[in-house]
């Protein structure tokens, strides 16, 4: 069984396409077979809704009277950067207040101009011939400026480590709060509506794939920063982090329903963001990966309290293992919880599903794909000229 994304295309707008959900597909798949799944369903829809660290936004605010070069810039007194032109600057989701405010940064600027809320632009200047204002102290919105679009640098994790700590002290990370001597298990990812995991080695993902983002419409813009493709495989997915995303999207178009700021005591700022992506199903292959479950997904447990980037797993759990509320270590039985959201997940696959079969949203073919082999390299102290 084969079919192209045109064939499919013209089954949106005739009316006559069958999708589902990542999480549907599973159990029909397992009924049915592969074989006639994949002559039946024509989309398989996946979802992903948790912190995206590596997130940010340019934003055009257009020139006053008389002209201003930004040189420096906050909003709601979080910095963004300049060094592009005149009245462009970049925010982003990680940056902190100017006052040190550990509780409130660019995300947060990022879901208030969603929300469609006024921030406080200051910016500074100094001066020129042809830019002689040298400070502005104003308001804006999405309705006064020009382009404001996400650009994240590295969204959709294929995977990621699930966090423990051994320490006698408790630890304060992205991954949330470690309890001390192995006192819990965090992880953050939707296992079997994971976007990336339900086509591992990104046949239908390239450059130019239109996805659900942030609860508009987005595109793969790149790869991810990152981006690998060696990890070590199990059922034909990667058991720890591998490829991602670059993505860019409009935030006019976006809902604060799935872009909202995330503060983790002790550790920073992030943003939650709702990513959902269209698998077609060009044939059997794609569908099976497809239709992978979460026994068959498994993630790495990290020990946060090696200080090192080259911390060894301590093991390899399933996703239905991190679900079940709690896994074994060392003999000793650990609860788990989730940073990302499953029932968003489900609701961004059940959303994008929607749009399909309403002939609102197409698919697209990439016009480059993402690289097939790539590793990810280290930062080490080197001189000038090793450096080279």
């Amino acid at each position: 069984m084969k079919r192209t994304v045109a064939e499919i295309n013209q089954k949106i707008k005739d009316g006559d396409v069958v999708v589902m959900t990542a999480e549907e597909l599973i159990p029909y798949v397992q009924s049915e077979g592969v074989e006639r799944a994949a002559k039946e369903v024509d989309v398989v829809t996946t979802g992903t809704f948790g912190a995206m660290c590596s997130s940010g936004a340019f934003l055009n605010f257009g020139h006053s009277e008389p002209p201003i070069r930004m040189q420096r810039v906050t909003l709601n007194d979080v910095p963004a950067y300049t060094g592009i032109a005149a009245v462009d600057a970049y925010i982003g989701a990680t940056e902190l207040k100017t006052d040190d405010h550990a509780e409130y940064g660019g995300a947060h600027v990022i879901e208030e101009l969603v929300s469609g809320k006024a921030v406080r632009l200051k910016a500074a200047s100094s001066g020129s011939d042809c830019y002689p204002r040298k400070d502005i102290d104003t308001f804006i919105s999405l309705n006064t400026i020009n382009q404001a679009y996400l650009f994240n640098p590295r969204n959709a994790y294929q995977n990621y480590a699930a966090g423990t700590n051994s320490s006698e002290k408790t630890l304060f990370t992205y991954m949330g709060k470690l309890l001390p001597g192995y006192g819990n298990v965090t992880y953050s990812s939707a296992g079997q509506l994971s976007p990336l995991l339900k086509d591992p080695s990104l046949r239908t993902v390239g450059i130019g794939t239109r996805i659900f983002l942030g609860g508009g419409t987005g595109y793969v813009a790149w790869e991810g920063t990152q981006f690998r493709t060696n990890v070590e495989t199990k059922f034909g997915a990667p058991m720890g982090g591998a490829r991602n995303v670059a993505t860019i999207g409009d935030l006019r178009d976006m809902s604060p329903e799935f872009v909202r700021a995330l503060t983790l005591p002790g550790y920073g700022v992030s943003l939650a963001l709702g990513v959902g992506l269209p698998i077609p199903i060009l044939d059997e292959e794609v569908l099976k990966a497809a239709a992978v479950s979460n026994e068959q997904l498994f993630a790495p447990v990290i020990d946060y309290s090696v200080q090192s980037r080259n911390r060894k797993p301590i093991k390899h759990v399933s996703y239905a293992e991190l679900r079940s509320g709690k896994i074994e270590l060392f003999g000793k039985e650990v609860r788990t919880s989730s940073m990302s959201s499953y029932l968003k997940a489900r609701q961004i696959a059940e959303t994008l599903a929607e749009r399909i079969e309403n002939g609102e949203f197409l698919l697209t073919e990439p016009v480059a794909p993402l690289p097939s082999d790539r590793s990810s390299g280290t930062l080490e102290v080197r001189s000038k000229e090793e450096a080279v």
